[in-house]
């Protein structure tokens, strides 16, 4: 069993800044990657920013030179520094950790949490 527990976010203004944290506890095993996802009402969920094993990162288009995520392996934190915040960020955040377990692969998901951009 492996859980992950979100905080950080919440409302704030056009242009502001928050900080994502997610925590993995439980059965870890060989994390692949650690991701952050976010979806809006109606909408599909995106992968928002991803970071493997080895620190390499990849952003989706929208949040490319605004978001930094970043790990810390010793105590299985991931994290998601959100700076010019957009309306258009308004969403449901989520983390993901993608382990190895055996020859396969397995992915644990946070609650989610809200962050909201709005004037």
């Amino acid at each position: 069993q492996v859980q992950l527990v979100e905080s950080g976010g919440g409302l704030v203004q056009p242009g502001g800044s928050l900080m994502l944290s997610c925590a993995a506890t439980g059965n870890i095993f060989i994390i692949y990657a650690m991701a952050w996802y976010r979806q809006a009402p109606g909408k599909q969920r995106d992968l928002v920013a991803r970071i493997t094993n080895g620190g390499s990162t990849n952003y989706a288009d929208s949040v490319k030179g605004r978001f930094t995520i970043s790990k810390n392996n010793a105590n299985n934190t991931v994290y998601l520094q959100m700076n010019t915040l957009k309306p258009e960020d308004t969403a449901v955040y989520y983390c993901n950790v993608k382990m190895v377990v055996g020859s396969a692969f397995r992915d644990s998901w946070g609650q989610g949490t809200q962050v909201t951009v709005s004037s």
